[in-house]
Formats: C-alpha cells, structure tokens, sequence
C-alpha cells in the first residue's frame, strides 16, 4: 500500500550502508568517511525492532545492541533528538527532491517526499515543527520516489537498490 526508496546506494549498486530485511544483515553498518550526502555526519540508522521504529545516529547505533527486522542507514540525520543538523543552512540554494523519514512523539513513522525542490534545512523543519519528529533521516534526493496510492502519488519506472514498503497483513 506504499513503497519508497531506502537510502543511499554506491556506484556498485549495492545499498551504501546498513541494509537489514527480515532479520538478516544484506550491508554492514558503514562508519567510513567520503563525499556527498551519505557521509554528511551524523548519518544515522532508521530501524524496526520489536514492533517499535526508532532512529539513532550510526555510532549510537553501532554501540549499541540492536538486531531489527528491518534497517537501513543513510545520511544526512536531519533531526537528533530536536536539533536540526548543524551544517544545514536556512537560506541554501541546494534544492532537490528529497525523501525522508522520522519518527513523531507518538512512536508512529512518518515519511515524507517533497513534491517541490526544498533545501535540507527546510525539510529538516517540516519534520520538526509540523510533523511532530524529534528524530528524521533523509533517505535521498534527485532520484527519490513514492508509491502511495492513497496520495494520489505514483512515482514508477525508477530503479532503486532497496526500497521501504508498507504491505497488507494476511488474514488467512
């Protein structure tokens, strides 16, 4: 009932970082340094684990001893625990499509894609201010896409690495 792409991928086409679906760990946790966004730090870890979504920032992660069902780590973190990243800047001409996710005060996750090119520091703000998250990790930019019938949104024909679906429970 709703799909979008998860994270960062390398040029081999492989996810950039941690990639965990149904338990199993495809990607190790990536603590390395390079360009571009992924490695904007903090990056961070969005993870399901005993029916509860979490968000933590990679070394928080990486100490601490979590085994999810689900994760993927990518980056830039736009919100730990409140605070906007500190190397967005309001004003910035740096605009994209951009997808992200966080987690609101009442444990729900929430994802969102910008319709319109928006600047990190403005994404970052609609997580925070309107959606209620004091955790949020950008997923991507100028490739990002959504599947959510539900919001008339049906972005297809992109190749993705992985993807973060929504599906309906089976009743029989």
């Amino acid at each position: 009932i709703f799909a979008t792409n998860a994270g960062i991928y390398a040029r081999d086409r492989t996810p950039l970082g941690l990639h965990v679906a149904r338990g199993e760990t495809l990607r190790p946790l990536n603590t390395g340094a390079g360009g571009g966004n992924f490695f904007m730090k903090p990056n961070g870890v969005f993870f399901l684990e005993d029916r509860r979504a979490s968000i933590l920032e990679t070394n928080q992660y990486m100490a601490s001893d979590h085994t999810p069902i689900i994760a993927v780590q990518s980056g830039p973190l736009l919100l730990q625990q409140g605070p906007i990243h500190p190397r967005f800047i309001p004003d910035s001409d740096s605009r994209y499509v951009r997808n992200g996710v966080g987690v609101n005060a009442e444990g729900e996750v929430v994802f969102v894609i910008s319709i319109l090119p928006v600047n990190f520091y403005d994404f970052a703000m609609l997580f925070r201010d309107r959606l209620d998250c004091a955790d949020a990790l950008y997923l991507d930019g100028a490739i990002s896409g959504m599947y959510a019938p539900f919001a008339s949104r049906w972005d297809i024909g992109l190749e993705y690495v992985g993807i973060l679906a929504v599906t309906e429970r089976r009743t029989s």
